[in-house]
């Protein structure tokens, strides 16, 4: 044989070998990729009270929020057999554009609400510089009862 078959015979056997070993090592020697795993969560919060003061606008023109409290309460018997009310407040705030311009032009103090969201964590300073820990509901739905009059 002379030179240029015995190399062009080489380059081909080389060729051959790394076609081999790269379809070996893709898919024979690998896995196949598993598909990723989303696990499902529930962060659902559904309450039903009455607005403890007129919303508010904070945060800036870019992330504006509307914040308002909301009063919940609980009956029960006491040791005395008395009956007795337990009153929670929680701090709602209203991200979504929609939503948030409604609740801040019509809802009132003392008005009826239906609210479902999800909690939100978040960190405060007050004013003395310490951090605080909030608890908030994000609101995704109000619904407006009558008014309180």
């Amino acid at each position: 044989m002379n030179k240029s078959k015995l190399r062009t015979k080489f380059f081909f056997s080389i060729i051959r070998s790394k076609i081999r070993h790269e379809f070996f090592r893709y898919n024979y020697t690998q896995q196949a990729p598993q598909p990723i795993k989303v696990e499902k969560t529930i962060n659902k919060v559904t309450l039903l009270g009455r607005v403890g003061a007129d919303p508010q606008k904070r945060g800036t023109e870019e992330h504006p929020v509307v914040v308002f409290s909301l009063a919940t309460h609980q009956n029960y018997i006491n040791n005395n057999e008395e009956s007795t009310q337990k009153t929670d407040w929680h701090r709602i705030v209203v991200f979504r554009p929609g939503l948030r311009d409604t609740v801040y032009n019509y809802l009132q103090k003392g008005q009826r609400v239906h609210i479902s969201g999800r909690l939100i964590y978040g960190e405060l300073k007050d004013e003395s510089g310490t951090p605080r820990t909030t608890t908030s509901i994000a609101a995704d739905d109000i619904i407006f009862f009558n008014s309180k009059n």
